[in-house]
């Protein structure tokens, strides 16, 4: 009988969980998208403060140049000095988010730049980011040109 009432509130404990997963996630995912949209809208400010504040301390970039920025202040430095120099305005269209764990979510992005000093970029951007007590924090940013397709 005590297995019973063990087992009832076991399934009772795991329905309650479940039940919640959905609202939460649509909640984490929501969350994820923002923190990209700040980046964005940051940089375009050339707001570095703003731009800090998005990242862990130990957060690294890879851009498309190969170029890697190591740690937040690397980060913010590369940030606006690349906006500096090539002008034109950015833009990272989240297409998906997927959580490997609660507190660890993956974003992926087209991201364009147009209107600079060079011909209008199309790539791909990839956010990892982690949960803080205050929030999601980007953790890396892989930025990707697409390779030639071949036949």
């Amino acid at each position: 009988m005590q297995a019973l009432a063990t087992w009832s509130v076991c399934v009772m404990v795991a329905l309650a969980a479940g039940s919640q997963a959905p609202a939460s996630r649509s909640k984490d995912d929501a969350a994820v998208r923002e923190a990209v949209k700040n980046y964005v809208a940051a940089r375009e400010r050339g707001d570095a403060a703003a731009i800090a504040a998005l990242f862990t301390s130990d957060a690294d970039q890879l851009v498309s140049s190969g170029e890697w920025r190591r740690g937040r202040d690397e980060v913010v430095k590369g940030t606006l000095a690349s906006s500096q120099r090539t002008g034109g305005k950015r833009t990272i269209e989240v297409e998906a988010v997927r959580f490997p764990t609660p507190d660890v979510a993956i974003a992926d992005g087209r991201y364009e730049i147009t209107g600079g000093t060079g011909a209008d970029r199309r790539m791909w951007s990839t956010f990892v980011m982690t949960r803080a007590k205050d929030g999601w924090h980007i953790a890396a940013i892989r930025n990707m040109l697409p390779a030639p397709a071949t036949p």
